[in-house]
């Protein structure tokens, strides 16, 4: 008899495309900072979709503001007017202190029109990223993505993007020049391994842009929406830029991406020259809406902070020498291992705890902002008998 994960691989393999490495697991349901799989086996979930369930899997007033919206109105074209949009927008513009919104569906999607927006901006075409940084794989974003195993097969890219070493203010003070339109920059580089610059390096990295009248745009599509122990990353450096990408955890798991900016530069684009059909539409602006609520009136930005500090000190008390360094800012969390991580992934999925292997030697932790000190107890535990277990 076949099994329920049985029967959804044994589909996926024969029409999905075979893109994704996945763990062997087929997850049903979720709640909180907990997932279940085929088999009713319960997970604490560090990965939280890679940063996406911020406020944890299946809120019931996430739940009760796209149901009342989706018996009202799915979708709307931009054509027309909806409410929920400007809402949202203007809620957004008060979190982030830019100036406009526009919306899409996707963090890469928000790195393409913000590459576009830059190029209208300033008349020039150039752009500068940081090695180890990752902005999405469609074109654009690909091109100021560092990882060339994600680059070759697609080559040739967008021409004239120059990678620097992350958090090296002469390197990028060498490359800026008066053709470069932005300077691209993650303000803790997630998929290169939870890399946390010094905050002198974006400001140096604003003021940098400003003699050379080039564009700052910071990539706060993983580390957005109180992941950090503040709404966005910058704050801890209070460096903001001209342009800012969000997304992931933006809609509670619905897929959405905005481009934020400053009035300055969002007018520089004109009507037509960019759009998206699912931009800003009413269902996903609820789904916002709601997070947005949820994150203030649970006071999940210092919870962050709290649980994030609290995570840190248990992984401190390790004390392995497999553990070269932990780097965490709030719930987004690197630990730097002197041996592969894949091994502890494996061993802590076998033992009810979901983790994420970036860098190869980078164990990340993004948890749901609403995991709890009992289940951070749990899952320090197990890390700590994964790493002995892989030695």
């Amino acid at each position: 008899m076949t099994t329920k994960y049985e029967y959804i691989t044994n589909l996926d393999s024969k029409y999905v495309f075979q893109n994704y490495t996945r763990q062997p697991l087929a997850l049903i349901r979720g709640k909180g900072a907990v997932v279940w799989d085929t088999q009713d086996k319960e997970y604490i979930d560090c990965v939280a979709g890679i940063a996406v369930n911020n406020i944890g899997h299946c809120h019931p007033y996430v739940i009760e503001a796209v149901s009342r919206q989706i018996s009202e109105l799915i979708h709307v074209s931009n054509l027309y007017y909806n409410q929920k949009q400007p809402e949202l927008a203007a809620k957004l513009v008060q979190l982030t202190k830019m100036d406009r919104a526009f919306f899409c569906n996707s963090g890469a999607e928000a790195v393409e029109g913000a590459i576009k927006l830059a190029r209208k901006a300033t008349g020039r075409t150039d752009f500068i990223a940081a090695e180890n940084g990752f902005h999405g794989r469609t074109m654009g974003a690909l091109s100021t993505t560092h990882k060339q195993q994600y680059r070759t097969p697609f080559e040739p890219l967008i021409k004239n993007v120059d990678f620097v070493p992350y958090n090296d203010i002469e390197a990028l003070k060498a490359v800026v020049n008066k053709n470069t339109a932005a300077v691209m920059l993650e303000p803790i580089q997630g998929e290169g391994g939870i890399n946390i610059p010094d905050n002198k390096y974006l400001q140096a990295a604003r003021d940098i842009c400003d003699d050379s009248g080039a564009l700052l745009i910071f990539d706060e599509i993983q580390t957005g929406f109180g992941r950090t122990g503040r709404w966005f990353a910058w704050e801890h450096s209070n460096v903001r830029p001209d342009i800012m990408t969000i997304a992931k955890a933006m809609a509670g798991g619905l897929p959405m991406g905005a481009i934020l900016a400053k009035e300055q530069t969002a007018s520089k684009m004109q009507k037509g020259e960019h759009g998206a059909t699912f931009g800003g539409g009413p269902l996903l602006c609820a789904a916002a809406l709601a997070v947005l609520k949820v994150i203030e009136d649970e006071d999940l930005i210092a919870k962050s902070a709290n649980m994030g500090d609290y995570l840190t000190d248990k992984l401190n008390e390790i004390g392995s020498d497999n553990i070269k360094e932990i780097r965490s800012r709030g719930l987004m969390i690197g630990i730097e291992l002197a041996i592969k991580c894949a091994p502890v992934v494996d061993y802590a999925r076998a033992n009810g705890v979901l983790l994420n292997c970036t860098s190869d030697f980078v164990l990340r932790l993004v948890p749901p902002l609403v995991i709890t000190s009992k289940q951070i107890d749990r899952v320090a535990e197990v890390i700590e008998k994964g790493i002995q277990e892989a030695k």
